[in-house]
């Protein structure tokens, strides 16, 4: 089985763009065991509702920095049985769905940002129909100023996968109380055979989420069906 890494292209033949906006945020903070500050702009669960929450606790998961590891921590726990298994909750992921603004025209597959794939709703149950997995397709509330806007819908991809030791110059152990891992992306990833999902085909890799992965039968799929105008398919490595 191939991999590749979907990457956006320079010049898309559609130039729709969007501005990031999300309903819930778990806030980024300051962690007292590894000293990293802030949070990520790369992990986002679409799906999850926050809305049961009392109107109070909502109002804490913002894009912001919570001063008060504790809180971090209950806050982090709190929504922990809402997101999917095996789900990362680094500081500053997102929830809820995409509610930034939008303009311009889109393709079937959109990859404005790397780490983020919307697709139009025929296009997602096209491929949906031709057996691939791992393809959830969650609502947006982008904001569009034109009339009769069109529907995108954001994929709620799952880390699955890691890069192999070669191409690491190090391999620090994800912190304990945070869960950021504190790597630097090498120039010619290699992908680690042994930790690659065999459920689904596309995914975020664990412990580098602003990298998507499409399996060979994602890639030969979206291409027959002519779907690839503004994405680019890197095929890399692997290695056992």
């Amino acid at each position: 089985m191939r991999f590749y890494w979907l990457r956006n292209v320079p010049r898309p033949r559609y130039p729709g763009g969007y501005t990031d906006g999300r309903t819930w945020f778990l806030p980024g903070v300051h962690c007292p065991l590894c000293g990293a500050t802030g949070g990520t702009t790369a992990n986002a669960y679409p799906s999850v509702d926050l809305s049961l929450l009392p109107a109070q606790e909502q109002g804490k998961y913002l894009a912001r920095l919570e001063e008060d590891y504790a809180e971090f921590e209950r806050l982090r726990e709190q929504v922990r049985p809402l997101v999917p298994a095996g789900a990362h909750l680094w500081p500053g992921t997102g929830f809820g769905p995409m509610n930034g603004s939008a303009q311009g025209e889109f393709g079937p597959l959109v990859l404005v940002n790397p780490w983020e794939l919307l697709m139009k709703p025929e296009p997602l149950q096209r491929l949906q129909a031709e057996g691939l997995r791992g393809l959830k397709g969650c609502r947006t509330a982008l904001r569009f100023r034109k009339k009769n806007p069109p529907e995108l819908l954001e994929l709620e991809l799952l880390p699955g996968g890691d890069l192999h030791p070669d191409c690491l110059s190090e391999r620090p152990t994800p912190c304990p109380k945070c869960e950021r891992i504190g790597l630097k992306r090498p120039e010619e990833p290699i992908l680690d055979a042994a930790t690659l999902p065999g459920e689904l085909d596309v995914f975020r890799l664990a412990a580098f989420k602003t990298m998507l992965i499409g399996t060979e039968r994602f890639v030969e799929t979206v291409r027959r069906l002519g779907y690839e105008q503004d994405i680019a398919f890197r095929e890399l490595p692997v290695r056992s």
